[in-house]
């Protein structure tokens, strides 16, 4: 009798370890499958320490989580598209200043989207993250560009990137650009 008891416990404490082990395990998956490359920028910016990063990331969906992102109405998502395709335009001449107006207009888009400015730019790529997470490092690509790390490829690598979450944000599919309005005006286009 003795021995079943002892056998019954063992198994017990081997099921209970198992199952232990794979709740920590499917904790990171799934922080892994929700933040993708986010996820593995957090665990290299943690010095490969996993647990580390797991614990900012569930921080990250404990804090913004919740957020509902507030739509725009169509004449703000026309009035931001004008303004992007005027900072693609401006790229050309001034890559530097068309990267910091760039830098702007997705802090102001995704304030008005509901994102928070906080405490700065931290604070608000942290939330943007937690449900945009495959698009958030354009945006730091360009924060990063505009504070003169790189150069004229790097700026216009990040401009293309960031155009990805400036889509997402604008609320449309990036394969779906929202075309500004454009009037006529003494032979000129405007928007």
């Amino acid at each position: 009798m003795t021995t079943v008891v002892i056998i019954v416990a063992v198994v017990l404490v081997a099921v209970l370890g198992y199952f232990l082990v794979r709740g920590r395990t499917g904790g990171g998956q799934s922080l892994r499958r929700r933040f993708g490359p986010e996820y593995d920028r957090t665990v290299d910016r943690h010095n490969g320490d996993t647990k580390a990063a797991e614990l900012e990331l569930a921080e990250r969906v404990k804090q913004h989580g919740h957020l509902e992102e507030r739509p725009l109405s169509q004449e703000a998502r026309e009035a931001y598209a004008g303004r992007w395709a005027a900072v693609q335009e401006k790229f050309i001449d001034s890559p530097a200043e068309a990267l910091a107006e760039a830098d702007a207009l997705l802090a102001r888009l995704a304030r008005d989207r509901g994102f928070p400015d906080g405490a700065g730019f931290e604070e608000q790529t942290a939330a943007i993250s937690v449900h945009h997470a495959e698009h958030v490092d354009g945006y730091r690509k360009v924060h990063t560009a505009v504070r003169g790390q790189g150069g004229t490829e790097e700026m216009r690598k990040a401009l293309i990137e960031a155009r990805a979450l400036f889509d997402v944000l604008l609320g449309h599919a990036p394969d779906e650009p929202v075309q500004p309005d454009r009037h006529r005006t003494n032979g000129r286009t405007t928007a």
